[in-house]
């Protein structure tokens, strides 16, 4: 019996949420609704800015967020995120920890990164990542053994926006591949297909078991526009599809078979890891016996619930009552 559930392979940052005003966002003058790279002093300037807002941090990162999902429905999870030895280094370790994932990198010399999440009162999330020692995540640290512990990998699509950690994701499929461990990837983002649309198109085609993407990132995929052509198109070449569709819900793809699943009705509070929670539900399910149908409905529901919260995380976990009544 394998020790893990899932594996995740990706960034490591500590996010600090605030909720601000239009006008606040107006001022610091970056895009709304989007992830901006930004350097340490711009991080330093926009934490100044909004001091008099309530700030709450926790441990995160896309894939960092889907694992402490995959940890908080009651899997065993284990990660692979380079931190420093710093307090904010320090602060995601323990946070990872005390949730029961497993992290065993030694930090390493420099500045751990962070990611503003500023909250406007209509939900949306605008994200200021500096990514600090977190980009320098490099084969090195891909522990083989971890790997062949675990059920699946769970790869972070940003990671093949830089050299080393291009690098790092590579080994880790690899790894999980020569050891029968099945690979699920996101997308991430849709600027990143414009920048490896050739290498994403061959793991598709080649190790990856199941792939996880919004409709903007499937249309810029495929260049196909109706939803579900695009899954049939992906499908094509990867056994499984998780296709999210904000409140419409989701499509999800298995044996030539389209499975719709419902979007949940909620108050939007916050965007910030609907995502990321949709992915944990459903390679919670897939590695907990449940019908890719199920693990869908599970991963709707969780979604949702994140939506109407701040924060990327579950403040209130299904219990295992819950998940069977949801299933029923």
């Amino acid at each position: 019996m394998k020790q893990y559930n899932v594996y995740g392979v990706g960034n490591a940052l500590v996010d600090f949420q605030a909720q601000v005003t239009d006008d606040t966002l107006l001022k610091l003058d970056f895009p709304k609704g989007i992830m901006t790279l930004v350097d340490e002093a711009t991080q330093q300037r926009v934490l100044s800015h909004i001091d008099h807002a309530s700030v709450t941090r926790c441990a995160g990162g896309s894939a960092a967020n889907t694992i402490i999902g995959i940890a908080q429905f009651g899997g065993k999870a284990a990660y692979v995120g380079k931190v420093a030895s710093d307090t904010v280094g320090e602060f995601f370790l323990a946070d990872l920890r005390e949730l029961g994932v497993a992290i065993e990198v030694p930090p390493g010399t420099g500045q751990s990164g962070t990611c503003v999440v500023l909250i406007t009162d209509d939900a949306q999330r605008t994200m200021l990542t500096n990514l600090g020692i977190s980009a320098e995540l490099s084969e090195a640290d891909i522990d083989e053994e971890e790997i062949r512990k675990a059920e699946w990998i769970y790869v972070e699509g940003y990671l093949f926006a830089g050299e080393g950690s291009r690098a790092a994701a590579r080994r880790a499929i690899n790894l999980a591949v020569k050891h029968g461990v099945k690979v699920s990837l996101t997308v991430s983002d849709p600027f990143l297909i414009d920048l490896c649309r050739d290498e994403f198109q061959e793991l598709i085609e080649g190790p990856v078991d199941l792939l996880f993407c919004n409709l903007e990132e499937a249309r810029a995929l495929t260049h196909k526009h109706d939803p579900a052509d695009c899954a049939h198109d992906i499908h094509q070449h990867a056994a499984l599809v998780a296709l999210t569709l904000g409140s419409d819900g989701s499509l999800l793809m298995e044996g030539n078979h389209l499975i719709p699943i419902e979007g949940v009705s909620v108050h939007a509070v916050d965007t910030t890891g609907a995502g990321d929670m949709y992915a944990a539900g459903v390679l919670f399910g897939l590695t907990n016996g449940l019908p890719l149908k199920d693990a869908g409905h599970l991963a709707s529901h969780a979604a949702a619930r994140v939506v109407g919260q701040l924060g990327a995380r579950l403040q209130r976990p299904f219990s295992l009552a819950e998940i069977r009544e949801l299933l029923q």
